[in-house]
């Protein structure tokens, strides 16, 4: 895809993900056993052909950085006039950190005009999916309007105040906006649905450049895409609403926003599903990442502790390194841990080098990097007992443990 640049945003804080997300940024959020967050917006755009990427980070940005040079720049080969650029606030026009979306795009234009692209397509890089961004290129390309949106069909019960919504035509001309609203509106002849803002755009450049920089000479405060120039170009230019769809990225279509503990729960539960929710293993669509080098798991066939409730097999996911001589089921297990014999691991997910003792029971919880659980301690079992122990419980009860926290 020549004459493109894609600007990956990936500074997010993620306050909702808390404790994951006290000493790393969102993206950098572990995920399947083996990803971070980041990766599958990356693989998208590998899986796209595209090439020239500008990832701008912010917040707690250092393991971050450290997993985009160890994993991705192999993928990137300067001699065919590609590259991918992490950034952080380069204060270039301002002192001020990014300020939002389009201020974080604003305060690099100095990029953007050195890349010489004719569109600009603008991702987050803090949601779980699968997309062939050429569709929605090809989509700009085609209505010739200078901006164009991303637009998920979802029921309007389930986007409400959780989506920004975005109101069109019966022609799919964006005629509105709306932030999380309480009665999203409806997409026109099909009042059961409405279309999501997927936190996904593209831009005619020249446009793009001219509307950042209107946007930082006004006396207003806000500086984001979805809330503050979309809006206002509204009246006086076309904007287009792009239909996602599975088309051109395997066979499914899927896309989360994993932000907060609960979404993110339920995500990586989706990829234990019968079929997956989420085929990590759809040779159409591969997802990539860095791969440490360990041994391959070595996980025990252990009888069901007695008294289970029936529901029949289920499916774990353990990453290289880890080593299961307890039992586990409906878990995703990082890489280089240790599930001692005795123990119990059910629905929950354990990031790296986790270790649960023998005889320790781990119940719809999520462990962070390098939390041991002693023999005989429980975590998720009693919801009381772990708020007293200062843990995260989700709305719907899930536990949350932070890193190189000892669970006695």
């Amino acid at each position: 895809m020549d004459g493109v640049l894609t600007i990956l945003l990936a500074g997010g804080k993620g306050t909702r993900l808390d404790p994951l997300t006290r000493d790393r940024a969102k993206p950098a959020v572990p995920f399947g056993g083996m990803y971070r967050i980041v990766d599958f917006a990356l693989s998208n755009c590998i899986n796209s052909r595209l090439f020239n990427i500008l990832a701008l980070t912010q917040y707690k940005s250092l393991s971050l950085e450290h997993h985009i040079a160890q994993g991705w720049g192999r993928f990137f080969h300067s001699e065919f006039g590609q590259w991918m650029t992490v950034a952080s606030p380069q204060q270039r026009i301002s002192e001020d950190w990014y300020q939002g979306t389009a201020d974080a795009v604003y305060q690099n234009l100095y990029s953007v005009q050195m890349s010489r692209a004719d569109m600009i397509l603008v991702l987050a890089a803090d949601h779980v999916y699968k997309m062939d961004y050429r569709e929605i290129l090809t989509f700009h390309r085609g209505h010739g309007g200078p901006a164009t949106v991303a637009t998920l069909r979802l029921p309007v019960g389930e986007a409400a105040r959780q989506f920004g919504v975005v109101e069109v035509d019966a022609g799919g001309q964006v005629t509105g906006f709306q932030e999380k609203p309480k009665h999203p509106s409806h997409i026109p002849g099909d009042r059961a649905n409405c279309l999501a803002s997927m936190g996904i755009y593209v831009f005619s450049t020249r446009f793009l450049i001219d509307e950042l920089k209107r946007n930082a000479e006004s006396s207003d405060h806000g500086h984001d895409f979805g809330q503050h120039i979309l809006p206002k170009i509204l009246g006086r230019e076309r904007i287009h609403a792009f239909p996602f769809s599975a088309r051109g990225a395997g066979k499914q279509l899927y896309w989360r926003d994993v932000g907060t503990i609960d979404a993110f729960y339920q995500a990586n539960m989706d990829l234990l599903a019968d079929p997956p929710g989420l085929d990590l293993y759809d040779k159409s669509w591969p997802f990539y990442s860095f791969q440490p080098s360990f041994p391959p798991p070595r996980v025990a066939v252990v009888p069901e502790p007695p008294g289970r409730p029936p529901g029949g097999a289920r499916n774990n996911i353990f990453a290289n390194g880890t080593v299961a001589a307890g039992w586990s089921r409906g878990s995703v297990i990082g890489f280089d841990c240790r599930i001692e014999a005795g123990a119990i691991v059910e629905d929950s997910i354990l990031f790296n080098r986790v270790s649960v003792g023998k005889g320790a029971e781990v119940r719809r919880a999520i462990l962070d990097k390098s939390v041991k659980v002693l023999p005989g301690a429980r975590v998720g079992c009693n919801p009381e007992e772990d708020r007293a122990r200062g843990f995260v419980l989700s709305d719907s009860g899930v536990t949350c443990v932070g890193k190189d926290v000892v669970v006695r």
